[in-house]
């Protein structure tokens, strides 16, 4: 093998492998309380990730519906709810999609990476603006 067959053979690799390390399950956190909330199944359609919310953890909230939901999602179950969507590969991230927040209704505009130092995390930022909060969500 020489070695731009060996250099194209690790470019697609690393290419694939990021994105088979963000697809799957992952919990979420609340960022105030620390307490596990839901785990989210990332998925790849077409060229994109989405994510739906596969299970609320807690019992007492499985049958909410998103109330402050506008459109399509508007007093719809929260569990199976998509919440991730259109997000595209740049480098080792996936950006320019949205995330909704059940919570209050809105969609923010969205990025999603893995964490450097710890490949278990995924690093999941909401933007409005220049404005953003970054929540880490841990595989299952």
């Amino acid at each position: 093998m020489n070695f731009f067959n060996i250099f194209l053979f690790l470019v697609i690799t690393s290419v694939t492998s990021s994105a088979q390390e963000i697809v799957g399950k992952w919990k979420t956190i609340d960022d105030t309380t620390g307490k596990e909330r839901s785990i989210v199944e990332i998925y790849k359609k077409g060229d994109k990730l989405y994510g739906k919310i596969a299970r609320i953890l807690d019992e007492s909230e499985r049958g909410k519906l998103c109330i402050e939901c506008k459109g399509d999602n508007y007093k719809k179950p929260i569990e199976g709810m998509v919440i991730l969507k259109g997000l595209e590969k740049d480098g080792n991230e996936y950006e320019d999609g949205t995330i909704l927040d059940p919570e209050n209704g809105k969609v923010y505009r969205c990025k999603i990476w893995i964490d450097q130092e710890n490949p278990n995390v995924l690093n999941v930022r909401g933007y409005i603006a220049f404005l953003y909060r970054t929540q880490q969500w841990v595989k299952v």
